[in-house]
């Protein structure tokens, strides 16, 4: 590798996100002068980055090399792999290349960004191979939940690579034809390199289990509550549990009610890419409301406590879908870490109004779309691989399968994060350099980095509070505090505040009393001063100095 980090006569990988964390999945294949990209996805706002919308991985590696990047190369529809995709696309200027109905999804995420035609979006329907630059790409189906799941099959000079993307083993898959065991064997005979694998679900112990059982297990549940109505919130992209729901209404003689936009588009992306073929019609919101309460199934977004949702609107009984007390909410999904307060929220709101609430923790409801232990130990023994290099998760779950690996007869794992480069092949695998790897974040209308000045500043904010200074053309100061927490003793602080900034001021002697930043530094520690001697607090201080 030439100290430019342009691949030489090797494999090299890179992880610009996922790799240290869950979600925002970017992922580059380097060799022979070339790089491919793997996924392009996003994470969604985190409290750390107060008043921002979505996260991206920094790109900067790669922008600086685009004309050695030769494509990106999605694996499945979910935002962490695609999210990013109308955000960087157009300006990485490379071809998109997808399954049938991840392309779709990509397509009108392009088409709302309004730059669809500015992004080559290939469109990949038949299992050949397809060669960018020194990469022979196959797409190999897996068990996900979503349509199209796929993992990676990587054909380099120096070794092949099976990228799973994001997968699990499932028996009664319902939607899709997932690889089998012999194919995936078939692989395994020919000679594997390096198995980059998803490690989300490391730590569970058993298998994540089959869409066939959470149907029954839904349509259980569902039988249970004749005479009141169900609403069911599931993960939207998840076309198999949407089957399975349309399946449910129909065996139980339930309308089916639908509420939430992206469930609407998922349905119909769906229908338009041969899935949901005997999928109820829905009816509408004030049709359901109207039938008896046993006739109707109501499928909604907002299981992760989504303020604007359908289910939090419900809740708050807000949405033109009622539930009343006795009515049932089915919790088909699973708690994503870091949102257990929102979702709580929510379901506190609805036991407050006497609505019975059933998650997977209760009934056999929900299955994750991740691989357990004994899930990962099959892969292992069907390819062989000569290296286990795990992604897709915090750094606890990689060192977690990196062990799982060893233990289980894989030679070599090799641990990486975000902006480590490493070898794959030839010779001993490791870590080369490390490279800048950020976060950028979608603030309003604009991105920027998250450890810019404007987040941290917003942080401090949010922490400590702010103080305004304003000093007029006599020199008199005005002080305005807010987040103090001096509700009862705010006007003596301000009084006090005002008279230390004038204080202050006077005692500026010579050329200062009339240099601006002199004057300003002056008031600025002087309201700080105060804010902290009555609070507690060291707020951020903005002053406010007239022309004169």
């Amino acid at each position: 590798m030439k100290k430019d980090f342009t691949p030489e006569a090797e494999l090299l990988f890179l992880a610009l996100g996922g790799s240290g964390e869950i979600g925002m999945n970017v992922n580059l294949y380097g060799c022979d002068g070339k790089w491919l990209m793997v996924d392009l996805g996003m994470s969604f706002g985190m409290n750390e980055y107060p008043g921002t919308e979505l996260v991206f991985a920094d790109l900067e590696f790669i922008e600086e090399r685009l004309g050695d990047l030769v494509g990106i190369v999605l694996t499945h529809g979910h935002e962490d792999h695609i999210g990013a995709v109308p955000y960087f696309a157009a300006d990485l200027g490379v071809p998109l290349y997808a399954t049938p109905f991840t392309a779709d999804l990509v397509r009108r995420k392009l088409d709302e960004a309004g730059c669809a035609g500015d992004v080559e979006l290939n469109v990949i329907d038949k299992p050949d191979s397809f060669a960018l630059g020194p990469f022979d790409i196959t797409y190999v189906p897996l068990a996900h939940s979503i349509a199209e799941g796929n993992a990676l099959v990587i054909d380099t000079p120096y070794g092949r690579v099976f990228h799973t993307g994001d997968w699990k083993l499932d028996e009664e898959p319902l939607i899709g034809a997932p690889a089998t065991e012999d194919e995936l064997c078939e692989l395994g005979d020919a000679g594997v390199l390096a198995l980059v694998c998803d490690s989300t679900n490391v730590f569970n112990p058993n298998a994540s289990g089959s869409e066939g059982m959470v149907y029954k297990g839904l349509l259980e549940e569902v039988r249970k509550h004749q005479g009141r109505r169900v609403l069911v919130t599931t993960f939207a992209s998840n076309v198999a549990r949407l089957q399975t729901l349309g399946d449910v209404a129909k065996s139980t003689g339930r309308q089916l009610c639908v509420a939430g936009r992206s469930l609407d588009r998922i349905i119909e992306v769906g229908k338009a890419n041969g899935y949901l073929r005997d999928f109820p019609q829905t009816i509408d919101f004030y049709t359901a409301m109207d039938l008896p309460r046993g006739e109707v199934l109501i499928l909604a977004t907002g299981g992760q406590g989504e303020p604007r949702a359908a289910l939090a609107r419900i809740a708050e009984d807000s949405h033109p879908i009622g539930l009343d007390e006795g009515d049932v909410v089915l919790f088909s999904t699973r708690q994503i870490p870091g949102n257990e307060l929102a979702i709580g929220r929510v379901q506190n709101r609805l036991a407050e109004r006497g609505i019975e609430m059933v998650t997977d923790r209760q009934s056999d409801i929900h299955v994750s779309g991740h691989p357990g232990r004994p899930e990962l130990q099959a892969l292992y023994s069907w390819l062989r691989p000569e290296l286990l290099v795990p992604v897709h998760g915090e750094i606890r779950h990689m060192q977690e399968q990196a062990r799982l690996g060893l233990s289980s007869g894989i030679a070599n794992a090799l641990f990486q994060k975000n902006g480590d480069i490493v070898r794959l092949a030839p010779g001993r695998p490791g870590k080369l350099a490390e490279v800048r790897s950020g976060r950028l974040v979608l603030d309003g209308d604009i991105i920027v980095p998250a450890d810019g000045e404007a987040i941290a500043m917003r942080r401090r904010m949010a922490r400590d509070g702010v103080v305004i200074v304003a000093i007029d053309g006599k020199g008199v100061a005005q002080v305005v505090g807010m987040g103090l927490p001096l509700d009862e003793d705010y006007d003596e602080f301000v009084a006090e505040a005002e008279g230390d900034v004038a204080t202050a001021l006077a005692k500026l002697k010579g050329a200062a009393r009339k240099d601006r930043e002199s004057v300003i530094e002056a008031a600025r520690l002087a309201a700080r001063r105060a804010a902290q001697r009555w609070s507690g607090k060291k707020p951020q201080v903005k002053v406010l100095l007239a022309e004169g």
